[in-house]
């Protein structure tokens, strides 16, 4: 225990003091979240309904798919966890304590932006804090779980970057944040339900801001959860020591199922 609370802080002051994560954890979210708000709120009304939770979705999503993956595809690289496995560090700490300090920081953010965005937009506060608190663990957790799966999976720095793009991207166009999910086209909407952004926006909707969820919110909880679990459970099996390691457990394309509960979702 006395370990796991060392690494903990070590991490957490990692993520302050080193400029990259620094940056990544609170001041893209922060610059993303006033540039939007004072440009984008003219010119689409709507996005004043949603900055609060939308922001927060943004924030929890750079944090984790920036944050995560390169540092722990770099360490594998450079052989710093081959030297974890020297002093009995096991892989689950090593891919549960930065999730866990990520998760401090984004929680932070997310205090930042609830506390602000009524002063300064006068955005709606959610009216239900429950909801509120339960939907942000949920996105936290599936965003964690997928970032350490690609951390795990990708053979380098590049091919974490375009991950992490391929996700991120795609959820602030499509994720209910820009544009309201009820005006995506069939096919479009149906798509963008594999993805974080867009049911961690339902449930927001749903559980946490008081309005009329566009699909089952509990449902979004559920796949959000699960998703994190799942990330967690395949990254652990697919964890690999050195880059050099010639013997895998499992295909790396094992790590697109961390998709299937929001995949599952279509069917409810």
């Amino acid at each position: 225990m006395n370990a796991f609370v060392a690494h903990f802080a070590f991490e957490f002051r990692t993520g302050v003091r080193n400029k990259m994560l620094l940056f990544l954890n609170y001041l893209f979210p922060l610059g993303l979240y006033l540039m939007l708000g004072f440009i984008l709120i003219g010119l689409n009304p709507f996005f004043q309904e949603v900055i609060i939770p939308g922001m927060v979705v943004i924030a929890a999503m750079a944090a984790y798919l920036f944050g995560i993956p390169e540092p722990l595809v770099g360490a594998r690289e450079k052989g710093i966890l081959r030297s974890y496995k020297i002093n009995g560090v096991p892989p689950s700490s090593i891919l549960s304590i930065p999730s866990l300090t990520t998760g401090v920081h984004a929680v932070i953010v997310s205090a930042i932006i609830t506390a602000t965005a009524p002063v300064l937009f006068d955005a709606p506060l959610p009216v239900n804090w429950l909801g509120f608190l339960l939907t942000l663990v949920a996105i936290t957790s599936a965003t964690a779980g997928m970032a350490v799966v690609m951390g795990v999976v990708s053979s380098n720095s590049r091919v974490v970057i375009l991950w992490s793009q391929v996700v991120f991207i795609p959820s602030m166009l499509l994720g209910g944040i820009m544009i309201p999910y009820g005006d995506l086209a069939q096919g479009v909407a149906r798509a963008a339900q594999l993805l974080p952004a867009t049911q961690a926006m339902n449930a927001f909707r749903g559980l946490a801001m008081g309005e009329i969820a566009d699909f089952d919110p509990w449902v979004s909880i559920t796949s959000l959860l699960a998703c994190g679990i799942v990330g967690f459970g395949l990254a652990l099996f697919l964890f690999r020591w050195d880059s050099n390691d010639t013997v895998r457990r499992g295909h790396p394309a094992l790590g697109l199922l961390v998709l299937a509960p929001l995949a599952l979702t279509l069917f409810f």
